[in-house]
């Protein structure tokens, strides 16, 4: 009897081929960023008219607005292939070998986080991206010696959070540079409506206007609220999304009507319990929190920024009477040694 094999995927590549099972395949079927998606649509029909392959394309933007959906769409529009790999993978010019030499021609590279690259990997690619050619250096010492090698024409597509962090040599080789914002409430509606049906689940428009208020802006995040929704209603009801159930799955994950998590709220109210609402470092409210610091700087302050719950000071992170008014506490009061006071006047 032959034996059936069991082929195991962990919950991180399940995520994974949701998230891209989500993603729209077309520029046209993109919802939100148009402006950038219209200076795509140019670059791509100038690329089909001339024969030529695409300029290379930097990305730039905070988690979860698009990047790599707009790198995945490209090669769809152009009728070629891409090939995906990240800064931290490519340690050593030879790791960045295989993926040059078996690019097609047109073809696509795209680098998530480019601005972790190497610096001897980014000088390597240099050549590379402005002539089609790397050297290659074999041996070492006296007998070393060094062969040129041409390559098929291709893009590159670098997607990073810190464009700051990038050289200005590498910055000024891409021919376009992107800058993704994020989205409008109506937006993620109506990328939540879209991606509820490809998922078969029915959903009211009244309660993806609630998921979209409560996802911070971000379509990746939109995506996860519906998910934990979609599941919510499939476990204790009849699968069909609400408003009410919209609320209760939410409210039951812990996100309130702004958008807080219980990390957002957390770090609120250590900012301001424990220190008064500031001015405080970010290393000592990480510790404080049990948090990496880059966790906060990355993944928590940049919403409550945006959205002026906190502010930064040269002395630190400050407590701004929204954050108040979110925790239902009283702000405090103003007196002239007092480094808040000047917010609340």
């Amino acid at each position: 009897m032959a034996r059936e094999t069991v082929i195991r995927t962990s919950p991180a590549d399940e995520a994974r081929k949701q998230d891209a099972a989500l993603r729209p395949k077309l520029l046209r079927e993109v919802i939100g960023q148009r402006k950038v998606a219209e200076r795509l649509e140019i670059a791509v029909c100038a690329a089909k008219k001339l024969g030529e392959p695409l300029g290379h394309i930097l990305f730039d933007g905070p988690p979860g607005l698009g990047k790599t959906t707009f790198a995945t769409v490209l090669p769809n529009e152009l009728g070629t292939s891409i090939q995906m790999t990240s800064g931290p993978a490519l340690a050593k010019p030879a790791d960045l070998l295989p993926f040059l030499t078996n690019l097609d021609e047109g073809s696509i590279l795209f680098i998530d986080e480019i601005h972790r690259l190497p610096r001897v990997v980014e000088e390597f690619i240099y050549p590379a991206m402005e002539d089609f050619r790397i050297d290659i250096v074999l041996g070492e010492g006296l007998a070393a010696r060094t062969i040129s090698m041409n390559l098929k024409r291709f893009t590159l597509i670098g997607a990073t959070t810190r464009s700051g962090m990038l050289s200005g040599p590498m910055r000024d080789r891409f021919k376009m540079h992107e800058h993704l914002e994020f989205y409008s409430v109506q937006e993620l509606a109506q990328i939540i409506r879209v991606n509820a049906a490809k998922l078969n689940t029915p959903i009211t428009d009244e309660a993806a206007l609630e998921l979209a208020r409560r996802s911070r802006g971000t379509p990746r995040i939109a995506n996860a609220r519906l998910y934990w929704t979609r599941n919510y209603a499939a476990a204790l009801h009849d699968g069909v999304i609400t408003e009410a159930i919209a609320r209760a799955a939410l409210d039951k994950a812990e996100v309130d009507r702004e958008g807080l998590d219980k990390n957002d709220r957390k770090y609120l109210e250590t900012l301001i319990d424990l220190y008064g609402g500031g001015p405080t470092g970010v290393e000592a409210l990480a510790a404080t929190i049990n948090l990496a610091a880059d966790t906060l700087s990355d993944e928590i302050e940049p919403y409550l920024l945006r959205e002026q719950y906190i502010t930064r000071s040269p002395r630190g992170r400050l407590a701004m009477p929204r954050a108040y008014q979110a925790l239902g506490k009283l702000p405090p009061k103003t007196k002239p040694d007092n480094p808040q006071a000047a917010l609340f006047e």
